[in-house]
């Protein structure tokens, strides 16, 4: 089924969303939870494929999907892989509400034919994250930020030195009925940032947190590492392979 163009293409404006390749890593043990994981601006699916088929998860399958490549202003419009156009990295920068809806739509569409026994998630870093946490909105919402539908229910929501887009209007969004706000405040989120990072800086992941919290997104988990720059450590990844396996219940078994 497809929710917003198809899932190779969809809708960006007038011009066609071309992604690149997607990869999976299947579960080695039982399937309990398939995560589409998000890599960040100018990278692909493969390496992150490589890094979650590493960890001690057996039960989850992970999707790892490639952005189009597509002009980006904040690189005077060079092109690269990227989920959406951003300006500022940061959660005063303009917000590209087409392209992050049509990336919404594109993860929707990948776990659209999961079984139905399965839980859903989404994680990324970097502009990854802040895919995810616009889809952990439209999911709260129960509709994308242009009125259609939100399909997927999910489970889990992962952050990885993100930040939090469109915050300017989510509280009013959240607060707008009893369902969207039962929703936000059941949804499982990890942000997970270096104090140290030279990129999306430590500021923006207290304000996206703030932000989140007084948006009715009580139940989230913010972890901080002291001297991490804007990459990933085995210290995080083991912290979110821990907090995967608490939310989600997984057995950990093969």
């Amino acid at each position: 089924m497809s929710y917003y163009g198809n899932s190779s293409s969809g809708g960006w404006g007038s011009r066609r969303v071309e992604y690149g390749r997607t990869y999976i890593v299947r579960p080695k043990g039982r399937h309990q939870a398939t995560i589409v994981w998000l890599h960040g601006l100018g990278d692909n699916g493969a390496s992150w494929s490589q890094l979650l088929d590493s960890l001690s998860l057996p039960n989850i399958k992970w999707i790892c999907p490639t952005a189009a490549t597509r002009p980006v202003t904040a690189f005077g419009g060079f092109p690269c892989t990227a989920w959406f156009d951003v300006e500022d990295i940061s959660v005063d920068g303009r917000d590209d509400i087409e392209g992050l809806d049509a990336s919404a739509a594109h993860i929707a569409n990948l776990l659209s034919s999961e079984p139905p026994d399965v839980k859903l998630g989404i994680g990324g870093f970097s502009m990854g994250a802040a895919a995810a946490l616009h889809s952990a909105a439209c999911y709260a919402h129960g509709k994308f930020a242009n009125s259609m539908p939100y399909p997927i229910t999910l489970s889990a929501v992962i952050s990885l030195s993100g930040w939090l887009p469109c915050s300017r209007t989510l509280r009013s969004k959240t607060e707008s009925s009893h369902m969207a706000a039962r929703r936000a405040s059941s949804l499982p989120i990890l942000l997970s940032h270096g104090r140290v990072d030279e990129v999306v800086s430590y500021r923006n992941a207290e304000r996206s947190v703030d932000t989140l919290r007084n948006s009715g997104f009580l139940y989230l988990n913010f972890k901080s590492y002291n001297g991490l720059g804007h990459y990933t450590i085995p210290e995080e990844m083991d912290d979110v392979g821990k907090w995967l396996s608490s939310r989600l219940g997984l057995d950990r078994s093969r």
